[in-house]
């Protein structure tokens, strides 16, 4: 078993024990089993995925880091959300903003730019979260 903890600047959002974790790395979705690795990444907006005892459950967060060490996989992010806390139009409605934001890109810096496309991501993953998927 895996113990799994998700912690935001507000709160500890989980401590269990779990059998997998699945985060959405910066180079891309990463599995973790026990016996991982030691590992430290940077996470990008998108969808965790846990299980416990063969039942899956998904958050959808922020940016933020993963650290694994001897079977303890501590998350940081900024936000994690479960399907009952989204908000689906205000998930839509933060979508279309970041989208109108990316479609300015050649008039926007580059940091902006990269902003635009963490936010759209983040609805993203909250509108998936929100429909069950």
């Amino acid at each position: 078993m895996l113990r799994l903890e998700i912690v935001t600047p507000e709160k500890r959002v989980l401590d269990a024990e779990v059998d997998s974790v699945t985060v959405p790395t910066a180079s891309g979705e990463a599995g973790i089993l026990q016996n991982h690795a030691p590992l430290v990444s940077a996470l990008k907006p998108g969808v965790l995925t846990y299980a416990i005892k063969g039942a899956t459950d998904k958050l959808a967060i922020s940016g933020g880091f993963v650290e694994v060490n001897s079977d303890l996989v501590s998350v940081l992010v900024d936000s994690a959300e479960s399907p009952d806390e989204i908000d689906a139009a205000a998930a839509k409605s933060d979508m279309d903003a970041a989208e109108k934001a990316l479609a300015a890109n050649g008039l926007v810096a580059v940091e902006d730019a990269a902003e635009s496309r963490n936010a759209f991501d983040h609805a993203a993953a909250r509108l998936r979260i929100a429909a069950g998927k």
